[in-house]
């Protein structure tokens, strides 16, 4: 392992003014965003859509230092035969390849899930990163209910993203290692903040008796904020104090970086959230986005399906992109986004 170049390639990956763009929706998944602006999920149309993504000069130079893809997309060419993962890398950003099986119901933890895929792993990897993949990610998902997470659960989520991130390093790719605790529910900001915690220190004791170097990982947490169906919602000041509390507490500052999920959040929101984190400022590591939905919403509704929509959804991400990432340097205002 050259932990180095790992290095090199995670402090790329949250470069100040830059984010990453997660396009790794599962073909389920896509199919439901589709579905939702009457585009049928074929093969071609997943590849056009991601395509005009990726082709977006003005947001990929300047805004977006990674891209994480589903397993189709970093195998695709473009509608002219170009792999996708070139336009990628032409524009500067770094091809990531999403590399877990999915959250599946966990035997004998009834309400709870366990993220599947180290099996075959190392092998995958290594045809991933002749593709050109530099970094991974894999997503562990603790739900928040009554009796729920349980300390086996939560054990066994960090534990798998602890082998999958020794894994990664030792194929010479940078691990992004996401524990999400969900939104979902109606539980207050201290109970969100209480469960991130515990999450938050597990995994980093799994992640060291699994020996994987810190320097060499982006954190991909969830933000400490309150359930979505909860009656009094924090405010963006208070979710922006009590995360950054959280991970000064829990995350060691050899990590070269935190490019937050958006989890559920809504497009501006989740812009507004970052950038208050780095207006306060005061901690050791870059903290950017790593957005799907939230930087995604707008060009797929711009778009919907249509090629003479290609340049309008093409700005609609510009605009999202450069939201966030003068959020991730506390740049941010709200009067930006009606201009």
């Amino acid at each position: 392992m050259d932990l180095a170049a790992l290095n090199a390639v995670a402090t790329a990956m949250v470069a100040p003014g830059k984010g990453i763009l997660a396009a790794d929706e599962s073909t389920g998944t896509i199919k439901k965003r589709f579905d939702a602006i009457g585009v049928e999920s074929t093969e071609a149309n997943r590849r056009d859509y991601r395509e005009l993504l990726f082709r977006s000069d003005a947001a990929m130079k300047n805004h977006i230092s990674g891209v994480i893809l589903f397993e189709e997309t970093l195998y695709q060419d473009g509608a002219d035969g170009t792999p996708l993962v070139e336009l990628i890398k032409a524009n500067g950003s770094i091809p990531g390849i999403k590399v877990d099986k999915g959250a599946k119901p966990m035997d004998g933890f009834p309400g709870e899930t366990l993220t599947e895929g180290l099996d075959g792993l190392g092998e995958r990897l290594q045809k991933d990163y002749a593709r050109g993949a530099r970094f991974a990610k894999w997503r562990a998902v603790i739900d928040i209910a009554d009796g729920i997470p349980t300390w086996g659960a939560v054990k066994a989520n960090a534990h798998a993203l602890a082998r999958y991130a020794a894994i990664c390093q030792a194929n010479q790719i940078v691990p992004i290692v996401e524990p999400e605790v969900l939104m979902d529910g109606a539980h207050s900001i201290d109970r969100c903040d209480e469960v991130t915690r515990w999450v938050l220190q597990t995994v980093f004791n799994e992640l060291a008796e699994q020996r994987v170097e810190l320097e060499g990982i982006v954190l991909k947490p969830n933000m400490v904020i309150s359930g979505k169906k909860a009656s009094n919602r924090a405010g963006v000041e208070e979710v922006a104090e009590k995360t950054i509390a959280a991970l000064k507490a829990t995350v060691p500052s050899a990590v070269p970086g935190i490019a937050y999920l958006s989890g559920g959040q809504s497009d501006e929101e989740a812009t507004a959230h970052l950038d208050a984190m780095n207006k306060i400022g005061g901690f050791p590591w870059n903290m950017t986005f790593s957005y799907g939905r939230a930087l995604q919403a707008a060009p797929q509704k711009a778009w919907s399906g249509k090629s003479e929509n290609v340049a309008a959804a093409s700005q609609a991400f510009h605009h999202r992109a450069r939201m966030n990432g003068l959020a991730s340097t506390g740049e941010w205002s709200k009067s930006l986004e009606a201009a």
